[in-house]
């Protein structure tokens, strides 16, 4: 009993961060939720295992879910026209509509470097963690990164946005 509720504790006090690393994967808050689901169901039978270092493992089964989902053709539902909404007013949702388009940018990567970028720079995880994590070198990390950053950079719907060059955040700043 004593495993289920500290089980109980860590899926109460840690959902909430998982959550926001599952939505920055998927970019749909349906599969965000079916993906922390899926790992939290598949931490619980390794919880003997896991419980001294937790948070780890449990984003490691994400990240790995997330890989293995997008490995697997999706067979689902498709939507076919998007859903009527208001016309936002000008000048009142500018940071809101710079966010939309990082994002919007962001869901244009790969996967691979979309994942490096939100464990990085989202998640604040160092190149070494990112690298354990996502099962490669610390190298392969640092080249995605960059390649992100490049795609990012020339993205025609960041043109005026947010400054993305390398000197914003440092390797050094990072470890």
């Amino acid at each position: 009993m004593d495993a289920r509720a500290d089980f109980d504790e860590f899926v109460a006090g840690r959902s909430s961060g998982l959550l926001r690393t599952a939505y920055l994967l998927t970019r749909d808050h349906a599969l965000a939720e079916d993906l922390l689901q899926t790992a939290l169901a598949k931490a619980w039978f390794a919880w003997s295992r896991i419980e001294d270092r937790p948070e780890p493992y449990v984003r490691k089964i994400l990240v790995n879910t997330y890989a293995s989902w997008w490995r697997r053709r999706w067979n689902g539902e498709h939507a076919y026209a998007d859903p009527p909404e208001p016309p936002p007013a000008s000048g009142e949702h500018d940071a809101a509509d710079q966010r939309h388009d990082l994002w919007a940018a962001m869901g244009r990567l790969p996967r691979r470097q979309r994942a490096v970028v939100v464990l990085r720079f989202v998640e604040d995880l160092s190149e070494a963690e990112t690298a354990r994590l996502l099962g490669v070198t610390a190298g392969t990390v640092k080249s995605q990164t960059s390649k992100a950053l490049a795609k990012l950079r020339i993205d025609p719907a960041l043109a005026a946005g947010p400054d993305l060059s390398p000197t914003t955040r440092t390797s050094e700043d990072r470890s």
